[in-house]
């Protein structure tokens, strides 16, 4: 999958230094596989889920939330955002 915005990730990390870890991983898992379904991402990403045409991962123990939108049939993921748990909790994001 080719992944777009990881200026996003590096944004994010520099602020939050012990995501890196957590989101270098997301960024490569998704980078070594294509994925065909929300369903396929669930084999790896058990945690992922639907919430309207966005996919929301919680990462690095349930600390970081990643909102992307998956296109699977042109393989290319847009990173939305990255929030920490209670941001993404304000609901601001979905505006």
């Amino acid at each position: 999958m080719h992944v777009i915005a990881r200026k996003r990730l590096n944004e994010f990390a520099e602020r939050y230094p012990e995501t890196n870890n957590a989101l270098t991983a997301w960024y490569r898992q998704m980078k070594q596989n294509e994925f065909a379904s929300i369903e396929e991402v669930r084999e790896i990403f058990p945690a992922a889920d639907k919430v309207g045409r966005l996919t929301v991962f919680n990462i690095g123990g349930n600390k970081v939330r990643l909102i992307a939108a998956i296109h699977y049939n042109r393989k290319k993921i847009y990173i939305r955002a990255v929030l920490t748990h209670s941001d993404y909790d304000s609901g601001k994001w979905k505006e």
